[in-house]
């Protein structure tokens, strides 16, 4: 068994672009309303979905609180150092810059996507 987290976004087409820069991902669907981000190997890692949509009932984000609270959606990368120039390269909010953590024993960073959701990079060394 697995899991794939689904954002609920404004803008999903800006989502997607954000988290292929990030992520050095791929589109597999693409459109206005929904979106899979695939990895390079074409496996599916994070789904996209429009706020407001039906599809999940009263689902969303943007009711007053931040997004996700409380939630931190881990991606691995093996080149933190790369993924960090890539998201200064777009203006990403940067939360914190790659560093180790000695209880997980690994080096992560943390960004904030566009809708507030919060993204941690990890690479196990």
């Amino acid at each position: 068994m697995s899991a794939v987290t689904m954002f609920h976004v404004r803008d999903v087409e800006a989502s997607s672009r954000w988290y292929q820069e990030i992520l050095g991902a791929r589109s597999g669907h693409g459109g206005p309303d929904f979106e899979m981000i695939l990895d390079s190997d074409g496996q599916l890692i994070l789904q996209l979905h429009r706020a407001g949509g039906h599809e999940h009932g009263p689902v969303g984000p943007f009711d007053g609180e931040r997004p996700g609270a409380g939630v931190i959606v881990i991606f691995e990368e093996s080149d933190l150092d790369a993924a960090l120039l890539r998201a200064r390269e777009i203006g990403a909010d940067v939360v914190s810059e790659p560093r180790w953590i000695e209880l997980a024993h690994h080096s992560e960073m943390v960004l904030r996507d566009p809708d507030g959701y919060l993204v941690a990079l990890v690479s196990n060394p």
